[in-house]
């Protein structure tokens, strides 16, 4: 029964999340954690943390890694299997009208106004990371050093264009020195 609630479960994520992993973030967290309550959003945020750190696609990292909590090996193989199958479908089929109508206005103008909705999902996302388990020390009276080092780290990739990965080390460093 839990593999086909992992199956349902991310097969509804990949049919309806798009803009990325980061965009699907906030479905993925309601799913598995409010609606579900596979696991706590302590749990949950480790496992965002670690499919950042993990190579390939954070959602799927994400699905693997839940898959993997909830079900084993096969809950992992299951998740990652529906969270994967609608979007190559929707790719083999999207690709084939694309290339036949890419000069087509409405297709330029779906694709141009399908990037604000992205990043507005991206920044959901970013924000409902923003908790007491992201920033353990935020408050009035507190030193703020996780919302310094998150504010940081931002100024450094968006405006610096400092390579992310030298700032994932160097906040990762601080971190565990403060910490």
């Amino acid at each position: 029964m839990i593999y086909l609630q992992l199956f349902w479960t991310y097969l509804k994520i990949g049919i309806f999340g798009f803009g990325g992993g980061y965009a699907m973030l906030s479905m993925i967290q309601f799913e598995v954690v409010d609606n579900q309550g596979w696991m706590t959003i302590e749990e949950f945020a480790d496992i965002v943390a670690l499919s950042q750190m993990t190579p390939g696609p954070v959602s799927i990292n994400i699905a693997t890694f839940v898959g993997y909590t909830v079900g084993g090996f096969w809950g992992s193989l299951v998740a990652t299997a529906a969270i994967v199958v609608p979007s190559l479908l929707m790719l083999i089929f999207v690709l084939k009208y694309l290339f036949k109508n890419q000069d087509n206005y409405i297709v330029k103008t779906t694709l141009a106004l399908m990037k604000p909705v992205i990043a507005g999902l991206i920044f959901v996302a970013a924000l409902m990371m923003m908790n007491r388990t992201s920033f353990v020390d935020f408050g009035l009276h507190q030193n703020n050093i996780s919302v310094i080092i998150c504010a940081v780290s931002f100024v450094a990739v968006f405006w610096a264009k400092i390579n992310p990965i030298l700032i994932i080390i160097a906040s990762g460093l601080v971190g565990y020195l403060v910490y």
